[in-house]
């Protein structure tokens, strides 16, 4: 049971290579478009010369019952642990086990150092913690590789292993409105970006390249590569998720060090709520505390102006945040906020009825070329003075827009000491000769 990430990589390392193990399909869920579909025969391995079908979730259990499943192996991320034991039942009715695979049998071990930076949920500031890091790594002439969890919603094989240094390598290979959040970012920097579906031969390619490999997670997974130092990050405008949501919990009882992001957003109460739940699971985890503060691009005055604001699709989806960084910078600048839903057409519209605890913002969806369309089409119906975007991407080069569109730019910074750099130090004085 997958999502077209952790599922392949669990398949890739666990399954491909087994004789005695049938897999029969995956499942997708939480991603459109990749149900209908197969993992390609060039990454099933030989066992499965005509690859394997990827089926809706929803048809788990007609399928256990025709196939005569022995096993259902859940393998995705960012689910409540009541969700997780939802779909726990469905199997277990069918009479087949319900299996979580841990990080001993899934974790990759490189022959460089690995830095790992992974969160308790979607959204919590994850990327621009590894852009933080990444500078500063390079600030000391290291070589360093970004490897970012997957993002495969193209050409399966064609995405097998993917290098990314610049904005071209992305339009190259086709990639969606979420692969050029995650990406952009780091390429603007000057940092080499990896990715794609098999992460044994990703972690080759960049481990011969580079000195030391961040990993950029997703969701709120663990790590695909054995990290050397695991820093996790706690959102304090989510209090409590640090103990509810799979995997984030585990990742968190991992962690060696912990950062309690958006301080500056977040109530004295909510803050030191976050703290003592982090302390209840892991307490002797190093603690951290971090800000994002926001800045708007061009740096305009947005007074009594009417936005409409774009929001990080992930955050505001699945995430379960009913708004993000642009609703705040909109609030801040005292903007006049647009309510978007008359405007929203096609799988913008329905993203509001499928998670109906959004708000007054738009997610950032494009999967697709369809759904770049209907955000096309929701932002420029919309009467509004500007686009508020606080998508990490540059909306204006990717779709034609009818307003200006001011940009939202978010980055990390220490608030409290011991800050990151110095954690940094410390590891690279230890591990980094």
């Amino acid at each position: 049971m997958g999502a077209a990430g952790r599922d392949f990589h669990n398949y890739n390392v666990v399954y491909r290579d087994d004789p005695q193990v049938e897999v029969v399909a995956f499942t997708a869920a939480q991603i459109s478009g990749i149900a209908g579909r197969a993992y390609p025969a060039l990454l099933a391995g030989p066992l499965y010369p005509h690859g394997i079908p990827i089926i809706e979730e929803a048809a788990l259990e007609s399928l256990c019952r025709e196939q005569h499943v022995d096993q259902v192996v859940f393998a995705y991320s960012d689910i409540s642990h009541e969700d997780v034991m939802h779909r726990a039942s469905r199997a277990l009715a069918t009479g087949a086990d319900f299996l979580l695979l841990g990080p001993e049998r899934t974790m990759l071990k490189a022959n460089i150092p690995v830095i790992a930076v992974c969160a308790v949920r979607t959204g919590c500031g994850k990327s621009q913690v590894t852009r933080w890091i990444a500078r500063l790594l390079q600030e000391k002439g290291l070589r360093v590789g970004v490897v970012r969890h997957p993002m495969p919603y193209g050409d399966l094989a064609r995405e097998a292993v993917q290098r990314f240094t610049s904005r071209d390598d992305l339009t190259a290979a086709d990639c969606t409105l979420e692969e050029r959040e995650e990406y952009e970012p780091h390429l603007a920097l000057g940092h080499t970006v990896y990715a794609g579906v098999d992460y044994e031969k990703i972690l080759q390619l960049a481990e011969s390249e580079n000195d030391i490999l961040l990993w950029d997670g997703g969701n709120n997974d663990f790590p695909f590569y054995r990290p050397d130092l695991l820093l996790v990050l706690a959102d304090t405008l989510r209090p409590g998720h640090e103990s509810r949501y799979h995997p984030g919990e585990a990742v968190m009882r991992m962690a060696d060090v912990v950062v309690l992001a958006k301080t500056d957003s977040a109530t004295t109460d909510n803050i030191r709520s976050t703290e003592a739940g982090v302390r209840n699971l892991n307490s002797q985890a190093r603690l951290l505390y971090s800000a994002s503060p926001l800045t708007l691009d061009p740096p305009i005055d947005l007074k009594d102006r009417s936005v409409i604001v774009v929001e990080d699709g992930p955050t505001v989806t699945h995430g379960g945040m009913p708004w993000g960084a642009g609703h705040v910078a909109a609030i801040t600048a005292d903007a006049v906020i647009v309510d978007p839903r008359s405007t929203a057409t096609g799988d913008i519209a329905a993203a509001y009825l499928r998670y109906p605890h959004l708000g007054t913002v738009v997610p950032a969806l494009g999967y697709s070329r369809s759904q770049l369309t209907d955000l096309k089409t929701t932002l420029n119906n919309a009467q509004a003075d500007f686009v508020l975007s606080a998508t990490p991407v540059d909306l204006a080069a990717l779709i034609p827009l009818n307003k200006p569109v001011v940009r939202v730019r978010y980055e990390y910074a220490d608030a409290g000491s011991p800050g990151l750099g110095e954690m940094v130090e410390d590891f690279l004085a230890d591990r980094v000769r």
